[in-house]
């Protein structure tokens, strides 16, 4: 691949959202740009540098052997630019949007307040959350960074591990009141059970019902919040995120001295972002607001349940 020693940055930065969306109309809508422009620029780069850089495909916009190849230097010029960037703005507040993905049980009930508090602190901040029940993506940008429930062994990536958190068994009074008592594990025969849908559960670090014995899910979702709200609602047992409880009041823990299960949160982001100080003083702030704010919740629950 050839092409002059000097590139149109603008184009770089289409290139890239291309890359990462594989498609025109995804690309337009994080650079906020129409398709058809976003097409346009496209071709403009491959006429400078005289190849084509995508293979359009059923599937989308796929990158060619040359467009791979462009990849990492364009990523290093983003990396280059927002470092630029961080120079120029000097050590005020952090300005600019910051996409975190993350577990919903972990966007529901932890992020908001502490991403709330962080954004107080800096008003030039934009925060967005994708709360999905999947693995991101990052090499494709989906996200900035990701809080994860197991630490990643490929990619390019830096791994930092945030904070351990504990999950117990967990109904409501309601349930318990209606049901056979629940003096140990052996008591759990014949309860109806609240958790995730087998299938669907994307790490098996969340196989939290498979830990503690149980195989048969009648009440399954892919959500926490609708396992959370069905056990609000008196529809059976299931595992419960202990920072989760202060935000439903009507569970309590169900034998948890003798049922805990103990999980951890990892930060996980993209190896070359680690030049760009912007997200390094953002990393720091979320790091400790997260921890201070996990230990908050779960210092609310009661010594004794019931």
């Amino acid at each position: 691949m050839s092409g002059p020693s000097v590139l149109d940055w603008d184009d770089l930065r289409v290139f890239l959202a291309v890359a990462r969306a594989e498609s025109l109309s995804g690309a337009g809508k994080r650079l906020k740009i129409d398709p058809a422009t976003v097409g346009r620029r496209v071709a403009r780069l491959e006429d400078a540098l005289g190849a084509r850089l995508f293979q359009k495909s059923p599937q989308g916009y796929v990158l060619t052997a040359e467009g791979a190849r462009l990849v990492p230097h364009a990523e290093r010029a983003e990396v280059a630019l927002d470092g630029a960037s961080e120079v120029l703005t000097g050590p005020e507040g952090l300005t600019g949007q910051v996409r975190i993905g993350a577990p919903d049980g972990c966007a529901n009930y932890l992020l908001p307040q502490v991403l709330a508090r962080i954004c107080d602190a800096n008003p030039g901040l934009e925060v967005q959350i994708v709360a999905l029940p999947r693995i991101f993506n990052l090499s494709k940008r989906e996200a900035d960074m990701a809080i994860a429930v197991s630490r990643p062994e490929a990619g390019r990536l830096t791994v930092q591990k945030l904070s351990d958190y504990r999950l117990h068994l967990a109904a409501s009074r309601a349930y318990l009141t209606a049901h056979a008592p629940i003096r140990g594990p052996l008591d759990l025969a014949g309860h109806r059970f609240v958790g995730y849908i087998p299938d669907m559960i994307f790490d098996k670090e969340l196989d939290y019902l498979v830990a503690i014995g149980v195989t048969t899910v009648p009440l399954a979702s892919n959500s926490v919040s609708v396992q959370l709200n069905w056990l609000r609602h008196g529809a059976g047992l299931g595992v419960v995120h202990d920072f989760a409880l202060p935000a439903a009041a009507e569970l309590v823990r169900v034998i948890p001295d003798q049922i805990s299960l103990t999980r951890a949160f990892w930060l996980i982001r993209h190896a070359d972002d680690g030049r760009v100080e912007r997200l390094n003083r953002f990393a720091v702030l979320l790091t400790h607001e997260f921890r201070t704010e996990l230990q908050r919740l779960e210092a609310q629950l009661p010594v004794q349940d019931g």
